[in-house]
């Protein structure tokens, strides 16, 4: 018998590897990992769990969970984000939040040390206002692999601008904590970032403490309420050489929309890297691909569906009941087998579909009639 995959390398000592080595045999087919996950979820180096140990308000509705990480984690860069599986009434959710913390060192040297998420409650939200409002220190969460290549550079630019409006500040925050923790020079660093009001800014004195600790750093708030939306011109205002400068935007898809716009009218789209929180669809490119009749087999229901639509919302709206994880197309936890006709990949435009093939359908919408197994 060979070495189980579920010994995470370099995480144990030889001696400790052996002696699960040989306790696989007495195991089998379980590991004995999965009994180390029932004694405590942390143990687990095949689903890696964290504890919660400390919960902080930021604002009206939004809080920030600090995580300490069980023995399969495996760290993160700044400016990535994570996948959370939060547990409600029995059913385990998955959602993504950015990761607000530096990336941390155990003593050992691997990864390790506590991590960060701030969430920000959705009025029309499950997990959201579950995370901010009923989650209490102690709680056990399921973690996914840290994610994402919304990340600074190495070697850093000489020169960087932050965009960001609302909960997309979270991500930029990461990033600012990781260059201010390192001291000494940084490039220079400005953050345009927009929020509704001074009351609703995330991590408003923060901001304030590191602008006036941080010789390098300059931060301009807008308050929308009073002063309206961060645009282009106001861009402009507040930092004449913006397009000399490598930026990260991050925010509603409005604000990243018009960036992507007006760096790439100034021939400098290059020099931007964007974050969305939510899927993008893109426009049918043909006439005759425009969404369909979706047939859930098993559930006996019918719906028609838009050609943008994720066939994940149709079912949901269709009352059937849909698998589905983090639904964004990272966690695969939305996968159907489909019975016939053909889906749009939602994120590129591209047609597949075969008989029996899993569809993940919060990317996938319909592109003509079809039949999910489900």
């Amino acid at each position: 018998m060979s070495v189980r995959p579920w010994l995470s390398p370099g995480a144990l000592r030889p001696g400790t590897r052996a002696t699960l080595t040989a306790l696989s045999w007495l195991t089998s087919p379980l590991t004995p990992d999965d009994y180390l996950g029932l004694i405590d979820p942390l143990w687990s180096a095949r689903h890696p769990a964290g504890r919660v140990s400390a919960v902080r308000r930021e604002a009206p509705g939004a809080a920030t969970l600090v995580i300490r990480p069980g023995r399969g984690w495996n760290g993160h860069r700044a400016g990535q984000y994570l996948p959370l599986g939060v547990e409600i009434d029995g059913v385990r959710h998955w959602r993504t939040y950015s990761i607000t913390s530096p990336p941390g060192r155990s003593p050992g040297g691997g990864p390790g040390g506590e991590i960060t998420v701030t969430v920000k409650a959705r009025r029309d939200g499950r997990v959201s206002p579950h995370l901010v409002h009923r989650t209490a220190p102690g709680s056990v969460l399921r973690l996914g692999p840290a994610q994402g290549e919304f990340v600074l550079p190495r070697p850093l630019p000489g020169r960087l601008l932050f965009v960001t409006a609302g909960s997309g500040v979270t991500p930029v925050v990461g990033m600012l904590r990781t260059l201010a923790r390192h001291g000494g020079a940084a490039p220079d660093t400005l953050l345009l970032h927009s929020a509704p009001s001074p009351d609703e800014c995330l991590f408003h004195a923060e901001l304030a403490a590191l602008e006036s600790r941080l010789p390098w750093l300059s931060v301009r708030l807008t308050y929308t309420r009073t002063e309206g939306r961060l645009t282009t011109e106001r861009i402009g205002e507040l930092c004449p050489d913006w397009h000399r400068r490598e930026t990260w935007a991050c925010g509603p898809s409005g604000l990243l929309d018009m960036a992507e716009g007006h760096w790439a009218a100034a021939g400098v789209r290059e020099q931007l890297r964007v974050e969305r929180f939510h899927l993008a669809p893109v426009r049918a490119p043909r006439a005759d691909a425009v969404g369909g009749r979706v047939r859930f087999d098993r559930s006996a229901v019918e719906a028609d569906a838009a050609a943008a639509s994720p066939l994940l919302a149709v079912g949901e709206s269709a009352g059937v009941p849909m698998p589905h994880g983090c639904r964004r197309g990272l966690c695969f936890g939305c996968l159907v087998p489909l019975l016939d006709g053909r889906v749009r990949d939602l994120r590129n435009g591209e047609l597949r579909g075969e008989p029996g093939e899993l569809i993940q359908t919060c990317v996938n919408g319909a592109a003509g009639p079809l039949v999910l197994d489900l």
